[in-house]
């Protein structure tokens, strides 16, 4: 997934990619730099996305990071727990590349515009 995403990504845009192997290495990474997007699955190896969203929440230097949750849990119930842990944008897996460009452009540009796919309604 993390190659899809990296292929997706660097076709699109252009900047450096960061990739983390598992949830505690993306909290290893993420005092090290700034970022402006965080990606992340929900089912990843130690640390779930779910906590990888809380840490990045209360982080001071980036609580202000958009949050784009990549997954196969895309009930209303799950998009409503996203949204309420903090995510601010939802891809359901399987996707294609372009929506995940689509994805992370809206949150890049517009920050907590609201459309972000955590609708209940999908």
């Amino acid at each position: 997934m993390r190659s899809y995403v990296r292929g997706a990504l660097g076709g699109a845009f252009s900047c450096e990619l960061v990739e983390a192997v598992s949830g505690f290495e993306a909290l290893r990474l993420l005092p090290r730099e700034r970022f402006d997007l965080v990606i992340t699955d929900i089912n990843m190896p130690d640390i779930n996305g779910l906590e990888l969203v809380r840490f990045v929440r209360t982080s001071t230097k980036h609580s202000h990071v958009p949050v784009l949750i990549i997954s196969t849990q895309a009930s209303a119930r799950d998009r409503k727990k996203l949204k309420d842990i903090g995510a601010d944008g939802f891809l359901a897996k399987p996707f294609e590349p372009e929506e995940l460009v689509e994805s992370v452009r809206r949150l890049i540009e517009a920050p907590g515009s609201g459309e972000n796919g955590l609708d209940e309604d999908g």
